[in-house]
């Protein structure tokens, strides 16, 4: 992200509020993505990182593993981080053909049809609760192993127990605890992973053409 003074008043302004907290240096800075993109603090105590999840997913992109996303505004809000750096493919499961099901949305078995493709794959699910669901069900059946996981969709209804079935399964993670969440917090926080990503393995994002 290419940053300008105004951004970098605003990210002063969340320092200031946040004040000392218990994050490392990189969840910090995807602390504070998070909350420049929504202008609500309450995520500096919702959000939550698995062991070694920046590790993991840092890797995954350098390696230019597969990014599967669940709604087309993830994936709008990521590409050009993407392309800029790793340049890995970014496939979003509303795209993908899947045969007519009852039962569950296009989202849900858009992801199930990439994640059986791309086992192995990066997946940001930011909107939809049941692609979300359909993830879970997967990792608990030992169907698929994503490098990472971001999971950040909103609902009221059966998500609390969605995220905590996700911190169970020992996949590394980013999540928001709670009701809240948005397509907005995942893309944040996969642009403030790339942007880690980037700097960790030593390359220049304005060397790339």
């Amino acid at each position: 992200m290419e940053w300008h003074v105004s951004d970098a008043q605003s990210l002063r302004v969340i320092d200031s509020e946040i004040g000392d907290h218990g994050f490392s240096p990189a969840e910090y800075e995807i602390v504070r993505r998070v909350i420049y993109a929504t202008a609500d603090f309450d995520y500096a105590t919702h959000i939550r990182f698995s062991d070694q999840a920046l590790q993991s997913g840092a890797a995954a992109l350098a390696a230019r593993t597969t990014i599967v996303v669940d709604v087309p505004m993830v994936q709008v809000g990521i590409t050009p981080a993407i392309q800029a750096t790793f340049a890995n493919p970014v496939y979003c499961s509303m795209d993908a053909l899947t045969r007519p099901q009852k039962g569950k949305s296009q989202a849900a078995w858009g992801i199930e049809t990439l994640a059986l493709r791309y086992p192995e794959a990066i997946f940001v699910v930011g909107d939809s609760e049941v692609a979300l669901a359909t993830l879970v069900d997967l990792i608990e059946n030992q169907k698929v192993r994503p490098a990472l996981v971001v999971g950040t969709p909103s609902g009221f209804l059966d998500i609390v127990a969605l995220k905590d079935r996700l911190q169970d399964t020992m996949i590394p993670h980013v999540r928001i605890d709670g009701r809240k969440g948005s397509a907005v917090v995942a893309a944040a926080i996969v642009n403030g992973l790339v942007d880690l990503a980037w700097q960790a393995y030593g390359q220049d994002p304005k060397s790339v053409s």
